[in-house]
């Protein structure tokens, strides 16, 4: 068989709903995608899933989320406004899943990189930081017993215009809370939206 180019395009991915069946030919195999959501991502507080959980309340915030959109895993950055800015969510918590004798130092890990275009399967020629504006989603509870990342009053969120961290004299890989609110102050999951608004404005400036 031989194959064309045009059947090597981007996959078109649709909202499922978890109700799809997981089968063999037309053999139902009793269970469905709903049941592997559980399975792979009921600990919300483990890093990788703390991380998607943030950049999907940070969506909500921004109103930037809609009811049939999909995550682009590969996506040069994590979300785009209504009004076209660019914004990369980062992640941190004092408490992980795992045992622990002391609560986590918190350190946002900001590296430029090179885009990648899902369309074209190319990376960009340039390394950078690909937004214009970085929210960094704080997990500030400290309690293991009471955790729970789906109560947005346990967060605290940062707001800063990519071009402070391109200005920063060594141009670092990652940054710390202490030096983060050097540079700006916590906001709240209701204030989100403006604070992000107003740092793009700020990043053209």
């Amino acid at each position: 068989m031989i194959y064309q180019m045009s059947s090597f395009k981007q996959l078109s991915v649709n909202k499922r709903s978890g109700s799809e069946v997981f089968h063999s030919g037309n053999e139902d195999l009793g269970f469905n995608l709903l049941s592997f959501w559980q399975w792979s991502s009921s600990d919300v507080v483990s890093n990788t899933t703390r991380g998607i959980l943030a950049e999907y309340i940070v969506g909500r915030a921004l109103d930037c989320i809609k009811d049939d959109d999909v995550r682009d895993e590969w996506g040069a950055y994590d979300l785009m406004t209504q009004s076209g800015v660019r914004v990369e969510v980062k992640s941190a918590a004092y408490i992980q899943s795992w045992h622990q004798s002391k609560l986590s130092k918190i350190n946002f890990v900001v590296p430029k990189t090179f885009g990648w275009n899902r369309e074209t399967n190319k990376l960009d020629t340039e390394k950078k930081r690909q937004a214009d504006v970085y929210v960094f989603a704080l997990l500030l509870h400290k309690d293991k017993k009471s955790i729970n990342p789906l109560d947005i009053s346990q967060w605290e969120f940062y707001v800063l215009p990519t071009k402070v961290l391109d200005q920063k004299e060594r141009r670092q890989h990652s940054i710390t809370l202490a030096s983060l609110k050097k540079l700006s102050a916590s906001v709240l999951f209701v204030d989100l939206y403006q604070a992000v608004e107003k740092s793009a404005v700020n990043a053209d400036t």
